[in-house]
């Protein structure tokens, strides 16, 4: 794969940045406990607005508040149960809440029979416990696991999905929690940091992830690649383009200093490792198609009949 520049770079950043760059915050509900006091995660803030629940979560993993956006299904009421759970991570660099104000996740779910739960991940938090630094594995997956779905009734299948940053976090958590998703998708996701190392470790370094700080040396233990043979038993799907403009791009759109053939030679790296583990893998790799919104909101659409098999038409117990 060719050494990820500084133009590719600077396109990864940008192509998550639209919209806006700090989502409104709910009024807090109480003053946040400080870690010390408080082992647990806990809801200090709510903002509801129909289907979409804006939550502030204190977390000790953190030790500051983090937001959490829930999209709860049609015909959700408190204290149902049996509701399968997608969580759905967003990319790097942009909002946080991009899968909202960018990947139109409202209407993509309006007839599915989950609970969607899209955690903030902070623009560089590459979904991991980082050596020096916040917690975001255990926040996730450990917190916000507990607090939320017994909230939501979330007791039903859980997957987890999520675009380039967060497509490396999905594979990542599946395979790192063997059990956990049934299923776990990637839309351009970074699934083989170690293709071309240098080249990556510049691109955490120039986004204010310092890879020492990160993962250390231990970016097997973190990597998808090197961890396919886990996802054996997880049903997978597998998107990226080529980073031509396609069917989806503006009118002009141009593939200079896009990263997404970078991005899908990884996708491509760990289909393969995937694919001779044995893996249950559908992949996607659509040919012309930039490393943009459009192409994951349809990788998305794509993917959640095998996500939720059959979620669409079934509801709760």
């Amino acid at each position: 794969m060719r050494r990820l520049s500084l133009i590719a770079i600077a396109a990864l950043l940008v192509a998550g940045c639209s919209g806006p760059s700090a989502p409104e915050r709910p009024t807090p509900t109480s003053s946040p406990p400080s870690p010390s006091a408080s082992p647990g995660a806990e809801v200090v803030g709510k903002r509801p607005r129909g289907r979409l629940d804006t939550l502030t979560v204190s977390s000790p993993a953190l030790g500051r508040r983090a937001l959490v956006w829930v999209l709860k299904p049609r015909g959700w009421t408190a204290g149902s149960t049996g509701w399968p759970v997608l969580y759905l991570l967003h990319p790097c660099c942009g909002p946080e809440n991009g899968w909202l104000v960018n990947g139109g996740v409202e209407r993509l779910t309006a007839r599915l029979k989950a609970v969607v739960i899209m955690p903030e991940a902070d623009r560089m938090g590459w979904y991991s416990d980082w050596k020096d630094g916040p917690a975001w594995e255990t926040f996730h997956l450990t917190e916000l696991r507990g607090l939320l779905e017994p909230r939501y009734g979330a007791t039903g299948r859980r997957a987890v999905a999520g675009a380039s940053m967060g497509g490396f976090g999905a594979m990542s958590y599946a395979a790192r929690h063997p059990g956990l998703f049934a299923a776990a998708a990637s839309f351009s996701g970074v699934l083989d940091t170690t293709l071309d190392r240098a080249g990556f470790g510049e691109f955490l370094s120039a986004g204010g992830a310092d890879p020492d700080r990160l993962w250390g040396d231990d970016w097997a233990a973190h990597n998808p690649k090197d961890l396919a043979a886990r996802l054996k038993g997880v049903a997978l799907f597998v998107s990226g383009g080529d980073g031509r403009p396609g069917p989806l791009d503006r009118k002009g759109a141009s593939s200079r200093g896009d990263a997404e053939a970078a991005v899908t030679a990884q996708s491509r790296s760990f289909a393969r490792a995937a694919a001779s583990a044995g893996a249950r893998l559908r992949t996607d790799f659509y040919g012309r198609g930039r490393h943009t919104w459009p192409y994951w909101s349809r990788g998305l659409a794509r993917a959640l009949p095998i996500l939720f098999p059959g979620a669409v038409r079934t509801g709760p117990r």
